[in-house]
């Protein structure tokens, strides 16, 4: 049996609070903006989808993102874990931004992570839906930056 690594919260065995702490320190690199940030949490050759793009490895992830975050400003990001299972995480997420010309957009979509050994995840898939909005149909309007805590959740909110 592995033994639970406290300085990396992801290690197995994974509990629901663990789960729920890795998915609050993914969120929060996230909303930096910083590709170096985001990667670190996974092994060098994990396995990353999103949309339409396919990647592998930091490196190729860095690039991409850096190219994603160029084209996407404003970006806030609400996701809910729906189902805990070992070493993987189902969860649902909904998320704002605009691009480079203002027009906003609202995501709307499913992801799942698996941890590879020894602590850092190795997949992570998310499939999503893109519609046009506009700014009077914003729900989160925070400051630049992570969800505020006591900022409600998807669950809260109806969705």
């Amino acid at each position: 049996m592995t033994k639970r690594n406290p300085q990396h919260p992801f290690s197995p065995p994974v509990g629901h609070e663990d789960m729920v702490m890795k998915e609050r320190m993914a969120k929060d690199a996230w909303t930096t903006r910083d590709p170096g940030k985001v990667t670190l949490a996974d092994t060098l050759d994990w396995t990353w989808r999103n949309r339409s793009a396919h990647r592998g490895g930091r490196a190729q992830v860095d690039v991409y993102l850096t190219e994603k975050w160029a084209a996407e400003n404003g970006r806030r990001l609400v996701r809910e874990i729906r189902a805990p299972s070992g070493t993987r995480i189902a969860l649902r997420f909904c998320d704002e931004w605009n691009d480079q010309v203002g027009q906003g957009y609202c995501a709307h979509g499913n992801a799942t992570w698996e941890c590879g050994e020894p602590h850092h995840m190795a997949v992570r898939q998310a499939s999503l839906t893109v519609v046009p909005d506009a700014e009077a149909d914003r729900k989160f309007l925070w400051a630049k930056g992570p969800r505020p805590l006591k900022h409600p959740g998807l669950a809260d909110r109806g969705h």
